[in-house]
């Protein structure tokens, strides 16, 4: 089995050169030189976002292939270019790897990180190599927006209804099943890999800030993505946006798959709030744009609350009108 070690840098970088250059984005003059130069539209400003992933913090080899890992550290950075509202132009790729890692594992990285990228005609542009003790992959992802359509996470006001996108808590099921197997052995092989999926290859939700382009191309909303979690997501954006919020439990819809992984409705809504890395959306937006996104979306997205001019954020369960339960920060992870 190959290793970097036996093949040095020039080798190594002619491997990592083949990724660079693919789709119909791609311009083959802007690759090579000691930095990448993109276009940036008139009246559009640049986004730039970066997300690092460490071995045995992020990725390990008993949760993620080499394929997942270089897929999610791509998602992680769209994830982000869609919660600005804005479009991705390219990503650069800064690798720190031992060197007794295989050809065929670093191959695998960018396999995945081109699965990622292909669906949005989006490249590698640039990056750089070297030496570490430990795993650790760096992601810069740029995009553009106009400045009027940017999404900020302190512009929500009073009235503002709170669309999210998707399921939340499924990532957090995956990562058990993978942790965990033997607690998990009576569930199903099709829930099983659904959830595992769910950890292994999130989306990043460009889609619907490229619908909402097409429907609304003055859009004005406040948000995040849920990278962290859920509740992560709420709460920042109230804190920053100096506001409230109510959110009714019956309208957060629980996934199926996470009810039968926790054969717990309580912990189901646990892992809902604060499971982290689902990377969708958390949107606080008009009636009209939210109940657009609603209906285009079907399952797909979900009016879970409305922001209030109160400063904390209450959980409503309409089936017991005495129970108001706040979001609770402590239960959100935070790396240090």
């Amino acid at each position: 089995m190959v290793i970097l070690k036996d093949i040095g840098e020039h080798e190594l970088l002619t491997i990592i050169s083949q990724y660079c250059d693919y789709g119909i984005a791609c311009d083959r003059n802007k690759n090579g030189d000691d930095a990448a130069i993109l276009d940036i539209d008139s009246g559009k400003q640049l986004v730039v976002t970066t997300d690092v992933l460490v071995e045995n913090v992020h990725f390990s080899d008993r949760t993620t292939p080499p394929q997942s890992i270089g897929y999610r550290a791509v998602t992680a950075n769209l994830s982000d270019i869609a919660a600005m509202g804005a479009i991705p132009l390219g990503i650069t790729v800064g690798l720190s790897l031992r060197e007794d890692v295989t050809v065929n594992w670093l191959k695998a990285v960018y396999q995945g990180m081109e699965q990622s990228l292909k669906p949005y005609h989006i490249n590698i542009v640039g990056g750089d190599i070297t030496r570490s003790k430990i795993n650790t992959i760096a992601i810069t992802a740029l995009g553009q927006v106009k400045p009027e359509n940017i999404i900020y996470r302190h512009t929500a006001k009073q009235g503002d209804l709170i669309l999210i996108t998707g399921y939340h808590g499924l990532s957090k099921a995956g990562l058990e099943l993978l942790l965990y197997p033997h607690k998990y052995s009576h569930i199903s092989s099709k829930i099983k890999d659904k959830v595992m999926f769910a950890h292994q290859y999130p989306k990043p939700r460009l889609d619907v800030i490229k619908r909402l382009y097409r429907e609304f191309p003055e859009m004005m909303i406040a948000g995040m993505d849920s990278s962290d979690g859920l509740a992560d997501a709420i709460i920042q954006i109230c804190e920053q946006s100096r506001v409230g919020a109510k959110i009714n439990l019956s309208q957060v819809k629980v996934a199926p798959e996470l009810v039968q992984v926790t054969n717990n409705h309580k912990k189901a809504i646990d892992w809902t709030f604060y499971g982290g890395e689902d990377f969708e959306l958390v949107l606080c937006t008009s009636a009209k744009i939210a109940e657009y996104l609603y209906k285009s979306g079907g399952e797909d997205c979900q009016i879970i609350g409305e922001i209030t001019t109160a400063k904390n954020i209450e959980i409503i369960d309409p089936e017991n009108n005495h129970l108001k339960l706040l979001l609770n920060r402590s239960k959100i992870f935070q790396h240090f």
